[in-house]
């Protein structure tokens, strides 16, 4: 009787802990809604193909019946070397790449969202240009899809807290 008392309690808890889904609503919901409204802005080079590219996935960009929002992306890629040998050639290099976005209120021009987002991957240097070549762009495109996912999800923050 006792434990069966508890599980009651505990599960009264649990319902009032305020915790809601973020994406409670689905597709109708007010956060896929706020989201379905923003464009991506271009974005210089390779890299800014990609990162617009993902993000435009995320945000079912042009789903929506009007543009409320611009969302405005400055990158910067850098690659740098880490593990050198006796000979000075580079056994290791590390990607990085950093994302300052601004969420522009296209009827107010406020910017409502400025933020930054970043990350980095490790990439092995072979002797085979090609494979190392390879590896860098797959590191790029791996770090594209991990920044538009961070991107996407202060949006929807921001969109949650504007219900």
């Amino acid at each position: 009787m006792i434990r069966f008392l508890a599980l009651i309690l505990c599960c009264a808890a649990l319902t009032a802990c305020g915790l809601k889904p973020l994406y409670s609503g689905g597709s109708t919901g007010a956060v896929a809604s706020t989201l379905d409204t923003v464009s991506v802005d271009p974005i210089e080079g390779k890299s800014g193909w990609l990162m617009r590219n993902a993000l435009q996935d995320r945000l079912n960009s042009g789903a929506g019946e009007s543009v409320r929002y611009r969302l405005v992306v400055k990158l910067d890629d850098s690659i740098e070397g880490l593990g050198v040998r006796s000979d000075d050639t580079v056994t290791r290099e590390r990607r990085t790449l950093r994302a300052r976005y601004q969420l522009i209120d296209t009827q107010s021009g406020k910017t409502v969202v400025d933020a930054t987002a970043g990350s980095d991957a490790g990439i092995d240097v072979v002797s085979s240009e090609y494979a190392t070549i390879a590896g860098e762009n797959a590191a790029l495109e791996n770090l594209s899809q991990k920044l538009a996912d961070m991107i996407v999800a202060r949006l929807s923050l921001y969109a949650r807290q504007q219900q």
